[in-house]
């Protein structure tokens, strides 16, 4: 029986996504469950490193139950997910505490600390300035919490987690893929290596850290135990993986240099495409990360709550029981009839410290309100903020790349959804805004991975090109919105640094 399947598995912050693809890309079943997230005190942000395994295993299991195709003609599976959180396990593969979320700020004393003493090193080895991510993470488990240390056989992704579990990997087999290399903190990213100077300064035990691959290689098959969990043939090969910006992006065919990505989600994330390394060492403010395409990078920054911070408006300034969608849909309409500027009212999108580049300390604000703004000024207030943000990127982007190509941008997540919310970016970057036909495409990307492992899919980027088509015209940017936008930039980017610097004193 010829496998003519794949499976994608995006586990995500707050939900994990499965979904099953036949091998020219077609979405045959797909199903999610939700993640629960856990607050123990303020600042803590955590996760059950099994809450990963289960509720994939849950959505691979309906999947296959929904399609009634035979499990046995599943060629390959891999996971993507969440980049900047870490996990850990001991030497049975058993989690040795906790996952520590992204949205977990524990570890802020040693951002700071690697910010004043290492900044510029760790930038540009890695290609990311220290941020709240693997590095400073791991370093706060080595100094605050010896004793689950000393339990850590290796650091851990949740897609190294749910794929060496069902692979029954012991923890010295545990692995991380390249995309996730700029996170870490302590990797040679262009070549591809745990750095010896990074783990000696940093005083960092290199034992922990997981051996690093390709995100196409095949790190196990299903085992007996994960084969009764997922549904699936024991012996399905399972592909490394990715991280969910990587997998997304070449979900959309993000394969070519000089493509922008939009991920407008819970996080908003924006990223390039070059064939260059980028070390920002004078901003510290994009993040490069390898593409799953060999030899393509993606230099980024992302805000940790632009799509949260829709939400949570929402919610705190609408009647409770709110369809969440009718009203998105009636505030969208109602910010496309405010001016661009949102008459003088900026926001800060923050609500939980600035990523990029790091300033733990900062908090959303609102700037310039008067009597006169409306609920529809505060909603497009917001997601101008999240476009001025992309401009301030891409305008260190250039500087780096002069003359380098910008071609157009792809946008995905759901605030693709938003026509009003693509203008604006559309005209605040000056480039066409694209959105796609396909639904989801980290779990695409996943597949397109798996297919690459087991030889369906020679040519990784003509795969993804191929199967991820357009959906209507561009939305082209309006001149004269571009010309008033810049200005705005402008006093948003004066905004932000005196924001920064008033959080860092009122904290210290």
């Amino acid at each position: 029986m010829a496998a003519r399947y794949l499976i994608g598995v995006d586990l995500g912050t707050s939900a994990t996504k499965a979904a099953l693809y036949t091998v020219d890309g077609e979405l045959v079943a797909e199903a999610s469950a939700d993640v629960p997230l856990y607050y123990p005190r303020p600042g803590v942000v955590e996760q059950e490193n099994a809450d990963f395994y289960t509720t994939a295993a849950r959505t691979v299991r309906e999947c296959l139950h929904t399609s009634g195709i035979d499990p046995k003609q599943v060629a390959a599976i891999a996971f993507d997910s969440q980049m900047a959180g870490i996990g850990s396990v001991d030497e049975h593969y058993q989690p040795a505490a906790r996952f520590d979320s992204w949205l977990d700020m524990r570890c802020q004393p040693y951002i700071e600390l690697l910010e004043r003493d290492h900044a510029e090193h760790i930038t540009r080895l890695t290609g990311c300035a220290p941020t709240c991510a693997h590095g400073p993470k791991m370093l706060w488990w080595q100094g605050e919490e010896p004793a689950a240390f000393a339990r850590v056989a290796k650091f851990v992704t949740p897609v190294a987690y749910v794929a060496g579990r069902m692979a029954q990997l012991r923890g010295d087999q545990a692995y991380v893929d390249h995309t996730f290399l700029h996170f870490s903190g302590f990797a040679d990213a262009q070549r591809g290596t745990w750095s010896d100077d990074l783990i000696r300064v940093l005083g960092m035990d290199g034992d922990k850290l997981p051996r690093i691959v390709a995100p196409w290689e095949i790190i196990g098959e299903v085992r007996d135990q994960a084969a009764r969990d997922f549904g699936l043939a024991p012996g399905t090969p399972i592909a490394a993986g990715a991280g969910d910006t990587a997998a997304g992006a070449l979900g959309a065919g993000i394969v070519r240099a000089g493509m922008l990505l939009d991920t407008a989600g819970t996080a908003s994330v924006f990223a390039g495409t070059t064939t260059e390394f980028l070390a920002d060492t004078r901003h510290r403010a994009l993040l490069t990360m390898r593409s799953v395409i060999p030899g393509l990078w993606h230099p980024l920054a992302y805000i940790a709550g632009g799509g949260l911070a829709l939400r949570w408006f929402c919610d705190q300034f609408f009647p409770e029981g709110s369809d969440a969608d009718l009203l998105f849909d009636a505030l969208a309409q109602a910010a496309a009839q405010i001016p661009p500027g949102a008459d003088g009212l900026y926001f800060s999108p923050h609500l939980g410290g600035r990523i990029c580049p790091a300033e733990p300390s900062m908090r959303g604000a609102w700037l310039g309100f008067s009597w006169g703004h409306t609920r529809a000024h505060f909603y497009r207030a917001i997601l101008e903020s999240v476009a001025f943000e992309y401009q301030m990127y891409l305008n260190i982007l250039r500087a780096y790349l002069p003359g380098a190509p910008i071609t157009s941008a792809r946008v995905i997540g759901g605030g693709a959804k938003s026509a009003v919310w693509n203008q604006i970016k559309a005209d605040v970057l000056n480039v066409p805004y694209q959105r796609l036909r396909r639904g989801e495409f980290a779990t695409w990307g996943c597949a397109l991975i798996a297919g690459h492992a087991v030889g369906l899919f020679p040519d990784l980027a003509a795969a993804a090109l191929q199967t991820t088509a357009e959906q209507g015209d561009p939305v082209p940017p309006i001149p004269a919105n571009t010309r008033r936008y810049a200005e705005c930039v402008h006093q948003h980017e004066a905004w932000q640094t005196l924001l920064a610097g008033e959080f860092r004193r009122i904290q210290h």
